[in-house]
């Protein structure tokens, strides 16, 4: 079977098949997470290291905020959507997103229409300063991400993406 199949049951894949475990012994005698081998840590723990460095970084060379730049790159990847969408896609809090558009708009990056049977509903879009601001950050965060990646080999990456596509699918059933 190729390593993308799938069985029917599931078997010989995780959890049951994995072979380092997410715990060891600690030192009181009780079972504690393993922080070499527990997926949440790691994943925590590069998105904390990410967001934080990203945030330092566009709020001083942009004065934007990761918040704002999640809205910016989800609005230049789907013009015209309303707030939900992005909740929805980039996970972020209903009020961060809603505080984020307001200063956007007060800045002139975003513009909104309202839905035709629902004028308190909106629908974003990033104006040319947006996309100015978007095109510029894109650039950083592109570097960003290749200063992450380097030294991966390119297979292990395409692998490395595979998995947390399934580990994005199945975190909506948490």
């Amino acid at each position: 079977m190729a390593k993308d199949d799938k069985s029917k049951d599931g078997a010989g894949r995780c959890p049951e098949a994995r072979i380092s475990s997410p715990t060891r012994l600690g030192k009181a005698g009780h079972r504690v997470i393993d922080i070499n081998t527990y997926i949440p840590y790691f994943l925590s723990s590069v998105n904390n290291a990410l967001s934080s460095g990203a945030s330092a970084q566009y709020l001083r060379d942009y004065g934007i905020g990761i918040v704002d730049w999640r809205v910016i790159s989800m609005l230049a990847i789907e013009p015209g959507i309303p707030a939900s969408r992005i909740c929805s896609v980039v996970s972020l809090d209903k009020g961060a997103t809603s505080r984020s558009l307001a200063k956007l708009a007060e800045v002139g990056m975003v513009t909104f229409e309202t839905f035709e049977n629902d004028t308190r509903r909106r629908k974003w879009t990033l104006s040319e300063a947006g996309y100015e601001i978007h095109d510029t950050i894109l650039a950083a965060a592109l570097e960003r991400e290749r200063k992450l990646i380097a030294g991966v080999d390119p297979d292990d990456l395409e692998a490395f993406l595979r998995v947390i596509r399934i580990m994005r699918r199945n975190v909506d059933d948490l």
